[in-house]
């Protein structure tokens, strides 16, 4: 995929990925950052489950095997 093409993600080198795939892994992507925003704030609160924690933690070890930080 071009560069071009999604400003927004870019694929670590060798990682290959249908465009309509890429938009769509993308979309969940930015539900996950967003989830991980939320759950920072829910830790500074003290009202974030732990395996909340995990789910997001290991949701984001995904998005970064596939897309430049």
């Amino acid at each position: 995929m071009k560069k071009e093409e999604s400003s927004l993600w870019e694929l670590r080198p060798g990682i290959k990925m249908d465009h309509d795939v890429l938009e769509s892994v993308a979309q969940i992507a930015c539900a996950l950052k967003s989830l991980a925003a939320y759950t920072t704030f829910a830790i500074e609160r003290e009202d974030c489950p732990d395996d909340l924690q995990k789910t997001v933690d290991t949701g984001l070890a995904a998005i970064n095997k596939l897309f430049v930080a």
